[in-house]
């Protein structure tokens, strides 16, 4: 999660929901044709992820949208859902988004941002401390999304300049809440086991991620 950036313009309200309406059916159409296992590019799997989130988010008025810059949520107003915006329409960056989203709680939802406070590339180790505290839950629950998908996780450290260390601590340490969430000790969170659920009934025909396909030296 980054800084608050100022909104960036969009149509009026009622034309982005118009614009909703008139995909719905569409949309509903392509959810129902792509096979995960077919889509070859990036792009195609990024739509693929966009199209299937808002289809099985839609009870809870949230949007999953493709942005041009840095990560940002938006709450809902009473005129258009709450966006989930990701970076630079990167799929990895997607899942760490939605990742963040599921564990917020109902309060946090209605903050920009989820109310997350962010310090920048270049933290000092006693920040950078801070930031990995906070994102040893995401980045385990972003673990499973990519494993759901068949896709390669990497943990993100986002200190590229300044004080991060190796990082095997870090890396330690979401490897064991992973095996938490998984072993039932510690409880995932409502929606992010929605979306696990639903991944795999589409990509492994329902087959449950099992605690042996997760290893500590595949994050080295």
């Amino acid at each position: 999660m980054h800084q608050l950036q100022p909104q960036p313009e969009v149509t009026t309200s009622l034309q982005f929901n118009t614009h909703l309406a008139s995909n719905s059916a569409q949309n509903t159409t392509q959810v129902q044709r792509f096979a995960w296992e077919n889509l070859q590019t990036e792009v195609q799997q990024v739509d693929w992820l966009i199209l299937h989130f808002n289809d099985w988010f839609s009870h809870l008025n949230v949007t999953l949208v493709r942005g041009e810059f840095e990560p940002e949520y938006f709450p809902a107003t009473t005129e258009s859902p709450a966006r989930i915006q990701f970076a630079h329409g990167f799929f990895n960056s997607a899942l760490h988004e939605i990742s963040h989203w599921t564990i917020a709680g109902d309060k946090r939802r209605l903050l920009p941002d989820l109310g997350y406070w962010y310090a920048p590339d270049g933290r000092t180790a006693e920040q950078q401390a801070l930031f990995e505290q906070v994102e040893i839950k995401p980045q385990a629950i972003e673990w499973l999304f990519s494993k759901a998908f068949g896709r390669k996780f990497r943990v993100s450290l986002d200190n590229l300049t300044g004080d991060g260390g190796d990082g095997s601590t870090f890396k330690d340490n979401v490897y064991l809440q992973l095996q938490k969430y998984l072993s039932g000790e510690a409880k995932l969170p409502r929606d992010a086991k929605h979306f696990i659920d639903c991944i795999c009934a589409v990509t492994r025909g329902g087959k449950t991620l099992q605690s042996d396909e997760f290893q500590r030296d595949a994050l080295d």
